[in-house]
């Protein structure tokens, strides 16, 4: 039977000789959750791991964006999309995404992730030639503009993510994990690209075609190791991607609590992890709020549990809030 291998992290300033850095960063651990398909989970000492998985786990995270592993990425969500869940048409044209960014920057963002598709429940796919007329000319006005930003383009589709590049994008985003257009992964390869595999399962209001799991927590990093395996064997160093367990991505609320409870464990993938919650349904559920732009407090509330847990990478709405809710997190276990 496979093991799985979850550190259980710890934000205490004092700690004992027996414990390491998670990562590379402020979390450390001591202890490792043993899991197994079918079987009760149990605790060891960390020194009882392999030196393999301890590698992994202890291991500095590749700097893929130029960050140090021991401050929490934020990357701001520009939809320049007609129908996103929460701020659909709002961003869309050049100049009202270039007044947005600037006040990104300013708030403290590190990187901002460009999205020309909506990937909302119930989406309409578009073609390729209307993304690019929506995402391109936002790129070329940034980096037009000597904006010092780094760029991410979130997209499934190899072409928009090669002119993306070329219009000055630094990261790949890809929802599918580099499934849905197989050429993807040449694009990624030829311009030295990083990039971020997400799990992500059909999304449907359909109550009887809801996503089923056997664990969806094991189900998950299964599907991710096995995307590391393939993207290895491809050519693409493991330095250059991020991994994102696709929170709210044909997953109902227990699964995206499941995986939010489990989140250490992907760090022994050896990648850095992406979190992206920010203002979605399950949130809503939970605390009965229907409007997605009034789900800040919830959504900071799942990024500081995410910090809690090792997460480099947070994918937010509200950069004001959530740049607050980090440099107050780093200022009592970091600083």
């Amino acid at each position: 039977m496979t093991l799985y291998y979850r550190p259980i992290p710890q934000i205490d300033r004092s700690r004992g000789k027996d414990s390491y850095s998670l990562a590379g960063g402020k979390v450390w651990f001591s202890k490792v959750e043993i899991l197994e398909r079918n079987r009760d989970s149990y605790i060891v000492p960390a020194l009882e791991i392999p030196d393999q998985v301890m590698s992994a786990l202890m291991d500095e995270r590749p700097n893929v964006l130029g960050f140090s592993p021991s401050s929490p990425i934020i990357m701001g969500i520009l939809n320049a999309t007609p129908d996103s869940f929460s701020d659909g048409n709002k961003w869309s044209g050049p100049a009202q995404a270039l007044v947005r960014v600037k006040n990104m920057i300013s708030a403290g963002v590190n990187i901002i992730d460009i999205g020309g598709e909506s990937t909302r429940p119930g989406f309409k796919a578009i073609s390729e030639k209307e993304e690019l007329s929506r995402v391109i000319p936002i790129i070329k006005s940034i980096r037009d503009a000597d904006l010092n930003v780094p760029l991410s383009i979130d997209t499934t589709k190899a072409t928009v993510a090669a002119k993306a590049l070329e219009a000055g994008v630094d990261f790949v985003n890809d929802i599918s994990a580099m499934i849905s257009d197989t050429n993807m992964v040449n694009v990624v390869k030829i311009n030295n690209a990083p990039v971020c595999l997400m799990h992500s399962e059909p999304m449907t209001t359909d109550s009887s075609n809801l996503p089923r799991y056997e664990n969806v927590l094991l189900d998950v990093y299964d599907f991710l190791a096995d995307r590391l395996k393939d993207t290895d064997l491809l050519g693409i160093p493991r330095s250059k991607i991020v991994v994102d367990p696709g929170i709210g991505f044909g997953k109902t609320m227990e699964h995206n609590l499941i995986l939010l409870n489990g989140l250490s464990l992907f760090h022994s993938l050896g990648c850095p992890v992406l979190l992206g919650a920010s203002r979605k349904r399950f949130i809503g559920t939970i605390t009965g709020e229907a409007e997605p732009k009034k789900r800040l407090a919830g959504s900071i509330a799942v990024s500081l549990e995410g910090l809690r847990q090792g997460v480099q990478i947070l994918r937010v709405h509200d950069i004001v809030g959530n740049c607050q809710a980090t440099k107050m997190w780093k200022a009592m276990n970091c600083d």
